[in-house]
């Protein structure tokens, strides 16, 4: 009971946590003139991944690794299929020329990386830590180089209430706050969940703690997808996966190096094809509605094609 109390908790700090930080970061970019896309690839990728990163970080101090592994991958895999899916049902997506060019590549390049670190012997070392966050080090500066490259004078917000200096920092620091309380506390219920029902903590890591982690990336996609703005809907999902493996099991190995089970591999190779089998069809397929910016759509029906590739996913996961 304990445990269960601790994980509802838990997410629900991540949430409300995430939801705040990503408001006011959001709004800082605002102010500073950033592109949409930069904000989407950036700001609110990291917003809605600090969850992932506070779990699998306590995860790898406490010596649950397999969770630390397991909440990345298959919050990676939630992110591709649950929210860009849902967030295309809701609205087809339009997608901008260089995130389908630049980073939805270099997301799968990513998830190649992971893979052929583990599949050797099921352990990403101090070493690929360090080679990981240098990846990730050298994917911001060039993501950012190009975004300023197109930076706009800063947004007085005409159609939307900008927030005061003051709030902005507010909602940063206490949503970060928030973020690692909540982190600390999915751990420890769901590690304690996994005890009680004698599952292991793979599955509880790809499933459970990875849903409950990428809620805010769901959230975030299906509001930006409401309201038409498609660079930060598709930039949250591509930017947070590409965080997610890059910077946090980078971080995550640095502290600890992280063992990991061989169904790993195969839940890496799940990642790279779903990666691969929906950039065709978005890249082909061109709304009729779309500038020239644009690089690809993500239509009503594969979007619900990929919730239900999840849903077969997911039993899988059960059941194996």
């Amino acid at each position: 009971m304990v445990s269960l109390i601790l994980l509802i908790v838990g997410f629900a700090l991540l949430v409300w946590g995430a939801d705040k930080f990503v408001a006011g970061a959001s709004a800082l970019a605002r102010r500073l003139g950033v592109s949409p896309l930069l904000v989407g690839l950036t700001i609110v990728a990291f917003g809605t991944s600090a969850p992932e990163l506070a779990v699998s970080v306590t995860a790898a101090i406490q010596g649950a690794n397999e969770i630390a592994v397991g909440n990345v991958v298959g919050s990676n895999i939630f992110n591709l299929l649950v929210v860009a899916g849902l967030s295309a049902v809701v609205c087809p997506l339009v997608m901008d020329r260089t995130l389908m060019r630049r980073d939805w590549p270099y997301s799968l390049l990513a998830a190649v990386v992971l893979c052929a670190m583990i599949a050797p012997d099921l352990t990403i070392s101090r070493l690929e830590g360090i080679i990981l966050l240098a990846l990730f080090a050298m994917t911001l500066f060039f993501q950012i180089r190009a975004a300023l490259r197109g930076r706009t004078g800063a947004d007085d917000g005409e159609n939307e209430v900008i927030l005061r200096p003051s709030i902005i920092a507010l909602y940063i620091v206490l949503g970060l706050a928030c973020i690692i309380a909540g982190g600390q506390f999915a751990v420890n219920g769901a590690t304690g969940i996994a005890r009680m029902f004698g599952l292991s903590e793979t599955l509880i890591g790809l499933t459970i703690v990875a849903i409950g982690t990428s809620l805010p990336e769901l959230v975030t996609s299906l509001v930006a997808a409401r309201r038409g703005q498609n660079e930060i809907a598709m930039g949250n999902v591509i930017g947070s996966n590409i965080f997610n493996i890059l910077l946090i099991l980078g971080v995550s190995s640095l502290i600890t190096p992280i063992p990991v089970l061989s169904t790993s591999i195969a839940d890496c190779l799940v990642l790279i094809g779903i990666t691969v089998v929906f950039y065709i069809p978005a890249r082909l397929s061109k709304s009729k509605n779309a500038d020239e910016t644009a690089g690809g759509h993500l239509t009503r029906p594969v979007g619900a094609v990929m919730v239900l590739v999840y849903i077969a996913y997911t039993v899988y996961l059960i059941l194996r």
